[in-house]
């Protein structure tokens, strides 16, 4: 049997409003996308997996903690709700500003990822994978320049790229699991081809 269908709501909309105004002056690093475009791509993702409203919006503000500031938290709870604020808190890898250093920080954020559950694994999946595609896609047509635009060089990157998909794929659906185990991997020969 089939899951139902989720018919998105109102909330979706009013999330997808919040994300535009804390990140409307956000680019993709390097590639002058707005960064909104990554949120919805990643809410988009969630609901194709078979996520439900709240991972959606989920999917829509995991970066406002991130990028605006923990003091972001107790709003996203307020206006969203306990379920959305727990997953976007699970999503975030630091809530200051100056971030700590990055080795530091991924290497606590990829052993959180043994302690997800699925509802959380399939929003911080569905963002790995674009981040992981968009790697791909930009190394492809601009070159591996692209790594330049990252705070690690690339042997971090394809470490980083590993140790996610290793540390995620037991968590999510088998699609979404292969898709993201090929996407890193590629990321990862990149990297290494440098």
């Amino acid at each position: 049997m089939s899951a139902p269908t989720v018919v998105p709501t109102w909330r979706l909309a009013q999330a997808l409003a919040f994300a535009i105004d804390v990140h409307a002056l956000q680019e993709r690093k390097g590639a002058g996308t707005p960064y909104v475009a990554h949120l919805m791509a990643v809410s988009s993702m969630v609901l194709e997996n078979g996520g439900d409203e709240e991972q959606a919006i989920a999917g829509l503000l995991h970066d406002v903690i991130e990028d605006g500031g923990a003091a972001f938290a107790g709003e996203l709870e307020a206006r969203f709700g306990e379920e959305v604020a727990r997953i976007v808190d699970l999503a975030t890898d630091a809530e200051t500003d100056p971030k700590p250093p990055w080795r530091a920080r991924k290497e606590r954020y990829v052993a959180k990822l043994a302690t997800l559950d699925r509802r959380a694994a399939l929003v911080v999946g569905c963002d790995k994978l674009h981040n992981a595609r968009a790697i791909v896609a930009d190394v492809r047509s601009e070159g591996p320049g692209v790594f330049a635009r990252f705070t690690a060089d690339e042997p971090g990157i394809a470490w980083y790229y590993g140790a996610l998909a290793a540390g995620l794929a037991p968590h999510l659906p088998p699609r979404l699991a292969a898709a993201l185990t090929e996407a890193a991997g590629e990321v990862v020969r990149l990297a290494e081809a440098g």
